[in-house]
Formats: structure tokens, C-alpha cells, sequence
């Protein structure tokens, strides 16, 4: 076996969706032992395989074991910068989230409500979130302040994306904490070079 034939390559987490002992011992480079300890304290979530004993970790789990205990999470990216798409039209989701994910510089997560959003932003730590203004649940105004809210998410970037908001709408919302609004429709290269500046801001 050559010498490199262990070590994980940028993205070779990025699809995974659930894991085993050893490959988190991997990712957040401690002992697969320690792991198992994790698991069976209830440190770690995860399930058995029926009929066996083998553990399994699903990768909303590893993310919080990973966010809780201050291990990176770039290495579940593979280097990828993240972003999480939020708005109620399931076409808009999928175009973004196709656009996104086809650009290759990002790991893409969506929601389809503000309940979703806030859960995913807590275990997924987006680097940006393109926010619908108007959610079925909640307006942008109150997602804008939650997340500024929280000192977890204090660097990440809020693109606030709709139709139906008026000027003194963009305002509040740049108020709320906002750092971009588009409207819409909107022209996609446009989006996506905002998005590269604020990261790169």
C-alpha cells in the first residue's frame, strides 16, 4: 500500500452523507476508539446497522459533534465555500442549488422555510445565505436578525433575494443586518460574482 494511500483527498467528503467510525476518526483526526466512546456516551448521534454492531454517523450529526468540540468543518466541504439557499419556490431552489453546485467553489444546503433555515445555519455554519424575503413562516427581516443574533454566524454573508419588497422593505432589511439585496428575476453571472466579492471581502 503507498505511502499516501490514507489521506483523504479535498473532496472526498463533500457527497458523503453518512459515515463510519473511522472515517470520522479521519476527518477529525482522533482515535476510532475515542469515536465508539463518543457514540456510545451519546457525545455522537448516530445508529447501529441492523443485524450488526457497525455505528453510523449521519452528516448532520458529525457536523454538530464537529461544531460542539471546535474541529474544523472545511474538511466535510472539501475546501468548498458554503452556502445555504432559502426560499419557499421549490424551481428557484433547484436552479440555485444546480448553479451553485455546478460552479464547483461551493457546497450547497437548502430550505424551503425559516424553521429549516435557522436549524440548517446552526448545524451547516453557511458562509452566505441567499434569503427569500418572504418565507411561508417568517419574514427576512426576522431571519436577518437571528442570524446576527447568533456569534456563530457573526461573518456570515446575508444576499437577501425577492420581488416584493419596496424600498423602504430593503431598507429594514439592510437594517436587520442584511449585506446585499437582489431582485428579482435576476441575472445569475451577477449573482454569482457578488457572492465571490463578499466572500472575498
Amino acid at each position: 500500500m503507498s505511502q499516501n494511500a490514507n489521506i483523504a483527498g479535498p473532496t472526498d467528503w463533500r457527497d458523503k452523507t453518512v459515515f463510519t467510525t473511522g472515517e470520522v476518526a479521519e476527518i477529525c483526526q482522533i482515535s476510532q476508539q475515542t469515536v465508539i466512546r463518543c457514540f456510545d456516551s451519546g457525545k455522537l448521534n448516530g445508529f447501529r446497522v441492523p443485524g450488526s454492531k457497525f455505528r453510523r454517523i449521519p452528516r448532520e450529526a458529525l457536523l454538530e459533534f464537529m461544531a460542539a468540540h471546535n474541529i474544523p468543518l472545511e474538511v466535510l466541504g472539501g475546501g468548498k465555500r458554503r452556502i445555504l439557499v432559502v426560499d419557499d419556490d421549490p424551481d428557484i431552489l433547484d436552479m440555485l442549488e444546480e448553479i451553485l453546485g455546478a460552479d464547483g467553489r461551493y457546497d450547497v444546503r437548502t430550505a424551503s422555510n425559516g424553521f429549516d433555515a435557522g436549524a440548517l445555519s446552526q448545524s451547516f455554519k453557511p458562509e452566505v445565505i441567499l434569503l427569500d424575503f418572504m418565507l411561508p413562516d417568517i419574514n427576512g427581516n426576522i431571519v436577518c436578525q437571528r442570524i446576527r443574533e447568533n456569534t456563530e454566524l457573526a461573518n456570515t454573508k446575508i444576499i437577501v433575494v425577492s420581488g416584493a419588497a419596496d424600498k423602504s422593505e430593503v431598507d429594514a432589511l439592510m437594517a436587520a443586518g442584511a449585506d446585499e439585496f437582489v431582485q428579482k428575476p435576476f441575472e445569475v453571472d451577477k449573482l454569482l460574482n457578488r457572492i465571490a466579492e463578499l466572500l472575498a471581502a
